[in-house]
């Protein structure tokens, strides 16, 4: 529930409480309809000799339209608006998931085989070989999607208990795509040392690990130090799932306008998390010539940055050593990828690029410039928005990698399996059905998740750090 937020649509439920001393229910329609609302429903809750409650279902021509109504009904004697709901809020009471069993506990025979006495056969025989928690347990198949709540979305850092419908978004994706049970944990704790800690602590119980929405450069060393510390995979979607999906749509771009990854020349905007895991896919994939953007202008390797991250970035791209802003980074480059602010892109930085560029504009909830003042000059445009062709969604990668992660048992989530799940994910749109709209399938498109299990799974067996062979 809510009291004055944007609405995701044009129907929104009131509930009034009327004190039926001082006001009659009319007097609350009549202040409905005069500020612009249309009631469509009305639904008796509680009543009483003096008190009654009462959801309205109002229309409303535009969301504004929600502030007006509130503060009519504000200024009715005897009328207190107790709560202003949508769509979006009710499907969020109470949580978005739940915890069902596998099997119902029906007599206590059931209940003696699922609990005491018989399940302590089953801890003794984990108890001999922990290995068998992952045929005896459900660690073969849950992610545990961890965040501290430092940069949700675009709402930046606004702590654990606000992050949670994220992370328990999160888990309905991992569920509905690819059958993984994930679960949402967020931390009341933003210190390195406490994350990586507490993460430890409740691995036992889980096939992998999904760091989410930790802010940088503190997500660097939380993934490090787990990778390094568990034995099971640990995935930060926002830098790694991020990069695949790009990879697999700029593999298809590239394709599109006739480049080849060693000779296109590569200008990322914005180095951060994403932006750093990006450019490392698309060196492991073959680039050359990349240069990378930041507040203080092109990364080169002739300063020295106190960020450890673009001192990393700084050594490892630009060979030329060119420096200068954005626009000198962009003079006759094929590509640009942002992953920083909105309308920082403008028609005189894509006229200074190669001809037919590609643009990936994927600053959200604002691109860095809108595709309708660049589809003119462009070859390939793509956006993070779903609300444009070509969205760069992450959906489209940590299903599957989970998925074929857990099937194969791997230790980890290497290099070589996010350059096959890239590749998986551009496999799907064929070469008849590639073309500037279409260079990377829609989220829904039940071969992506199938195709990415099946090639990491082979790529994580052949990198030698799955300890079940894949069936394949």
């Amino acid at each position: 529930m809510m009291k004055e937020h944007a609405l995701d649509g044009k129907t929104i439920i009131l509930r009034l409480e009327l004190d039926t001393r001082q006001a009659h229910f009319g007097s609350a329609a009549t202040a409905i309809e005069r500020a612009g609302g249309d009631i469509i429903a009305i639904d008796v809750i509680q009543t009483g000799r003096e008190k009654t409650v009462r959801d309205l279902t109002v229309k409303i021509a535009e969301t504004g339209m929600i502030a007006k109504v509130s503060d009519a009904l504000r200024r009715l004697p005897g009328v207190r608006l107790v709560n202003v709901s949508d769509r979006t809020f009710l499907l969020h009471l109470g949580g978005k998931i739940v915890v069902q069993p596998k099997v119902p506990i029906q007599n206590r025979d059931d209940l003696s085989r699922v609990y005491t006495p018989e399940v302590a056969r089953v801890c003794e025989a984990i108890r001999e070989d922990e290995s068998k928690a992952y045929s005896l347990t459900i660690k073969r198949n849950t992610v545990a999607v961890v965040s501290d709540g430092s940069a949700v979305l675009g709402l930046g850092n606004i702590g654990p208990y606000a992050a949670m419908p994220v992370m328990e978004g999160k888990a309905m994706l991992f569920k509905q795509f690819a059958d993984v049970d994930a679960f949402p944990i967020c931390l009341h704790t933003q210190d390195t040392d406490a994350i990586v800690a507490t993460v430890k602590a409740i691995a036992p119980a889980f096939g992998g690990i999904n760091l989410e929405d930790i802010a940088s450069p503190r997500c660097f060393e939380v993934e490090r130090r787990l990778r390094e510390e568990l034995d099971i995979p640990v995935f930060h979607d926002d830098q790694h799932g991020t990069a695949v999906v790009l990879y697999a749509g700029l593999l298809n771009a590239l394709k599109l306008t006739g480049r080849a990854i060693e000779d296109a020349r590569i200008v990322v905007c914005g180095i951060g998390a994403a932006g750093t895991a990006c450019t490392k896919m698309l060196l492991a994939g073959g680039a050359r010539h990349v240069i990378g953007v930041d507040k203080e202008g092109i990364l080169t390797a002739d300063k020295t940055y106190s960020h450890p991250m673009w001192q990393w970035y700084a050594e490892h791209t630009n060979p030329q050593r060119l420096s200068g802003g954005l626009a000198d980074a962009l003079q006759g480059a094929d590509v640009f990828i942002g992953l920083s602010a909105g309308g920082i892109l403008t028609r005189d930085h894509i006229r200074a690029m190669a001809p037919d560029p590609i643009v990936f504009a994927m600053a959200n909830p604002e691109p860095e410039i809108r595709p309708e003042l660049a589809e003119d000059l462009v070859a390939v445009f793509a956006t993070g928005r779903s609300d444009y062709p070509n969205q760069i969604n992450n959906v489209l990668c940590f299903p599957g990698i989970f998925r074929g992660a857990l099937d194969c048992r791997a230790s980890e989530i290497n290099e070589a399996m996010k350059l096959a799940a890239a590749e998986a994910i551009a496999s799907v749109v064929g070469d008849d059905e590639l073309s500037p709209m279409y260079i990377i399938p829609s989220v829904f498109n039940q071969h992506v998740v199938e195709e990415v299990r099946r090639r990491v799974a082979l790529a994580a067996w052949q990198s030698g750090v799955a300890r079940r062979k894949p069936r394949e």
